[in-house]
């Protein structure tokens, strides 16, 4: 069993920055394939990121802006999101799969996060 749990959102103006983490607890996290979503209102669920070992993933509407990491000594996984604009306004979740790939589909996902508030004002 993991427990994950996002802190670090807020509000902040268009062009400014936050970091996201996720912190986890209970089996050894960095086994798993684990990621970011996002979903704004009226909006469907939408993958931002992911990281397995050496390996990240990014959607189109963030890459260059935003930078996932993960430090696996305090088992936290973080998430620089610079350069924000409006259209980054969501709950944004922290989740882990054993499987890459199904993790990058969002569904059937092993484990999420309780999502945190970030809001960019224009």
């Amino acid at each position: 069993q993991v427990q994950l749990v996002e802190s670090g959102g807020g509000l902040v103006q268009a062009g400014g920055s936050l970091k996201l983490s996720c912190a986890a607890s209970g089996r050894a996290f960095a086994d798993y394939a684990k990621g970011w979503f996002r979903q704004a209102p009226g909006k469907e669920r939408e993958f931002i990121a992911a990281i397995r070992w050496s390996t990240t993933l990014y959607a189109d509407s963030v890459r260059g802006r935003f930078t996932i990491s993960m430090d696996n000594a305090s088992n936290t996984m973080s998430l620089q999101m610079n350069g924000l604009k409006s259209e980054d306004t969501a709950v944004y979740y922290c989740a882990a799969d054993s499987s890459l790939n199904q993790l990058r589909t969002g569904t059937s996902v092993d484990y999420w996060g309780q999502g945190t508030q970030v809001t960019v004002s224009s």
